[in-house]
């Protein structure tokens, strides 16, 4: 890992915690095969010192109970949104961190359209000490790629990632010139850190709420073009190629934008790609309209609920082994902004505590991805990507684990959420795979 965290004092980071009895899965074990086995873990200090099939007789501290509880290696999310500082109303590292572990999350990758921005060391700095002193969840900072997210002039990288940064990125904007953003890939690719795209021609999304469509004509609201993503996809593909850095693209939402990422893997290009749970299970057409005739804004989100064709080809990309993680994009906003009329409100949802029950009980309940898949795209394939190496149950390692229930249904409320804001379109579903317990470096930091 990029930097050591470290527990509050008085928490249960430095106790002998035995974990009983919990279903696992030999994948996650680092064993062959996908079968389910009954594991007892224990956990001193910060990491696990023991795994065994069989009883563990120590002498312990405290006795966690996983009895019909899934054990998992800590979720990693790729994107997410903590608003500190400056924005601190609508989330807070503090609050984005419990609801980070409350979705079973113990790293998450924050971007940097904070206010001021992340475009310097101080507040890399500060966004990594932060989170270090709160000590609920592994918050790795990312730095912008130009000053105040202009997209004019690029930032110095090297001090960036001296500073804590784990990636490059304007996310938020579109990077619009693509010299600007050829050069950021070379200066990336020489301090070995991935460039994350926010893929927007803003030529073609154009001022745009939601996706340009039925739906937009129907209710007469400006829509975002899909190719204003899929125009700056292709050309990050064809710079990756020229430059050999590592492109990522951020909140994939579209079928062309897939189709060439597929034949950029083809042709052995260094390039990764994320999809939201959103894009995923959601299109245009479920926008729902308000008693004023009006959309829901807790349905905009940017990239926008695309096409029910898109939806369906984020599905397959997801299940053919194009899609590198599944990233929630947490985005939180207050409830007085997301009332606003649609094409007026914030671009934006929350999603750290719902993503993993909707995956599971969507793709791994229904039998179209096997739970070890699952917990891979949301744990060591997305730390990957920032060079984290996590995702595994085994001795000696650091002890961020979570015990998921996955046979007990719930029902998604406002009071659910753990975040300061409530602007998801899942409120009122009914999932599986609700976290029971977080443990981040040996420290109980959510327990339900």
């Amino acid at each position: 890992m990029y930097r050591s965290f470290t527990l509050r004092q008085g928490e249960t980071g430095n106790m002998k915690i035995l974990i009983k009895d919990a279903h696992c899965i030999r994948h996650l074990l680092d064993k062959e095969g996908e079968q389910f086995l009954t594991v007892n873990v224990l956990v001193e200090g910060s990491v696990i010192s023991k795994i065994s099939e069989t009883a563990i007789t120590d002498s312990v501290d405290s006795i966690i109970d996983a009895q019909g509880l899934f054990l998992s290696p800590g979720l990693v999310d790729p994107q997410v949104h903590f608003r500190e500082p400056g924005m601190e109303y609508k989330e807070d590292i503090e609050s984005g961190s419990k609801a980070a572990v409350k979705g079973g999350f113990t790293s998450v990758i924050s971007m940097p359209n904070t206010s001021p921005t992340a475009d310097n060391p101080d507040v890399i700095k500060f966004m990594a000490d932060r989170s270090n002193e709160i000590g609920i969840c592994k918050v790795y900072p990312t730095g912008s790629l130009s000053f105040g997210l202009a997209g004019q002039t690029l930032t110095d990288f090297t001090t960036l990632k001296a500073a804590g940064a784990v990636a490059i990125t304007d996310d938020g904007k579109g990077v619009q010139q693509g010299e600007l953003f050829e050069q950021a890939l070379i200066n990336a690719r020489s301090v070995n850190l991935p460039v994350l795209d926010h893929s927007e021609d803003e030529s073609l999304s154009n001022g745009g709420a939601i996706h340009k469509g039925y739906i937009s004509e129907k209710h007469g609201v400006k829509g975002i073009d899909s190719r204003s993503e899929s125009a700056h996809v292709e050309r990050g593909c064809e710079m990756s190629e020229r430059t050999g850095a590592h492109y990522h693209v951020l909140h994939i939402s579209t079928k062309a934008s897939i189709d060439t990422v597929k034949t950029a893997k083809r042709k052995g290009v260094r390039v990764t790609a994320e999809v939201s749970p959103h894009h995923l299970l959601l299109c245009d057409e479920d926008i729902p309209v308000k008693e004023d005739g009006s959309l829901n804004a807790n349905w905009k989100m940017n990239p926008p609920l695309r096409s029910k064709a898109d939806k369906l080809a984020c599905q397959e990309a997801l299940l053919d082994g194009t899609i590198d993680a599944i990233a929630t994009d947490h985005a939180p906003h207050s409830p007085d902004e997301k009332s606003q009329h649609i094409e007026s409100a914030p671009f934006g949802i929350i999603g750290l505590e719902t993503a993993f029950p909707l995956i599971y009980t969507n793709f791994v309940k229904s039998n179209k991805m096997s739970l070890g898949t699952c917990i891979d795209l949301m744990s060591k394939k997305a730390g990957a990507i920032f060079g984290i190496d996590c995702g595994r149950i085994t001795e000696g390692t650091a002890a961020d684990l979570c015990l998921f229930d996955l046979e007990t249904e719930f029902t998604v409320t406002e009071k659910f959420f753990a975040s300061k804001s409530k602007n998801s379109p899942f409120i009122g579903g009914k999932l599986y795979g609700q976290a029971r317990l977080t443990m981040m470096e040996g420290n109980i930091v959510f327990k339900n």
